[in-house]
């Protein structure tokens, strides 16, 4: 039975710390590069993370087109 470890930093810290050496960036790539980091993310967990971050104020998203956001850090 395989077993889970515990990562020492959350999801939204490592996100803040992948924009702040990338820059902004799309969804997408951002979710590649976390994706990385955390192999068992999902979509979900992603997109709530972000929330999270945007209600905070620390990062800001925008539509480019459909299904597409931009997500840039607020103070970088």
């Amino acid at each position: 039975m395989p077993t889970k470890l515990w990562k020492t930093q959350p999801v939204y810290h490592v996100l803040l710390e992948i924009l702040k050496k990338k820059g902004a960036m799309t969804d997408a790539e951002l979710f590649e590069y976390l994706s990385e980091e955390f192999k068992d993310i999902g979509y979900k967990d992603f997109n709530k993370a972000l929330m999270q971050l945007e209600i905070g104020g620390k990062i800001r998203t925008t539509s480019l087109i459909r299904g597409k956001k931009r997500v840039e850090l607020v103070n970088p």
